[in-house]
């Protein structure tokens, strides 16, 4: 990873591969973070810390007040106790974000209707000011946010997606107000992954997804702890031994979110 040949996207992809994560499986989609946390000025500095997201915390953890919440509730809950009922990649999260380039994703997940139009993906500064406000929302990104493919940003087929409370129908998805268009928003949002700054915490956030900071203590200390089910070691296998009640709960799983394979059991290095 200190190669600097290798860029900050391709390492975190082949940390995904480790881990078990791919592209053909929606319940082990590669995960991402989300990096930029400015979504309002007119042009974006990334020379300034503020631009960025803290890497060393969990989506959930990012707002003082959403966490003081949660972990009152976690400290009042019985064993197994988690701080975030909800996960940061799951089927419905990658289907959410892709809909526009994969609608019959969307219309198998939801038996042949798309999402609510009001909960459609359809603008970036709104789905970063709920994974830092909704409780019940702590999803990370995918790697198309990284890419140079525009498709699940822009209705190229011309999708009737509703309507919302509003009336106004679901557009192209809103971009933030430094991007100029599609291409320059994901043409800044890989050079804020690729910047200085991210080269010099991004080893935290890998800390948390895939390495010591996953599981145990270490978890708790980093605020970072989710539902039981989303952990394929927690989950209690001689309990269920009905084949219909494993099926049931395989499903279950598959739809709840899991967690990457732990691959690094110390800090990981930073670059």
């Amino acid at each position: 990873w200190r190669d600097r040949r290798v860029t900050n996207f391709d390492y975190l992809l082949a940390v995904n591969f480790a881990a078990g994560r791919n592209f053909n499986d929606l319940a082990k989609y590669p995960v991402m973070p989300w990096i930029i946390a400015d979504y309002h000025s007119l042009c974006l500095d990334l020379n300034s810390p503020s631009s960025f997201r803290d890497l060393s915390k969990p989506i959930g953890a990012l707002n003082d007040q959403r966490l003081a919440s949660l972990k009152g509730r976690f400290n009042e809950m019985p064993e197994p106790k988690f701080l975030y009922g909800t996960h940061y990649s799951t089927p419905g999260y990658v289907v959410h974000f892709l809909v526009r380039t994969y609608p019959d994703l969307m219309l198998h997940l939801q038996r042949g209707k798309f999402d609510d139009p009001d909960r459609t993906f359809s603008s970036i500064s709104n789905s970063f000011r709920s994974v830092f406000t909704n409780p019940a929302d702590v999803k990370e990104l995918i790697p198309e946010f990284y890419s140079d493919d525009t498709s699940f940003l822009l209705n190229k087929m011309d999708l009737d997606l509703g309507r919302k409370q509003n009336s106004l129908p679901v557009p192209d998805v809103e971009l933030p107000l430094w991007a100029t268009d599609a291409s320059d928003f994901l043409r800044q949002n890989r050079e804020a992954l690729e910047s200085e700054y991210v080269s010099e915490h991004l080893h935290l956030w890998i800390d948390l997804i895939f390495g010591c900071k996953q599981q145990g203590e270490a978890a708790i200390a980093a605020d970072n702890v989710f539902h039981p089910w989303t952990y394929e070691s927690k989950v209690e296998w001689d309990e269920h031994k009905d084949e219909i009640e494993i099926e049931a709960l395989l499903q279950q799983i598959q739809e709840f979110g899991q967690c990457p394979d732990q691959i690094f059991l110390e800090e990981h290095p930073s670059r």
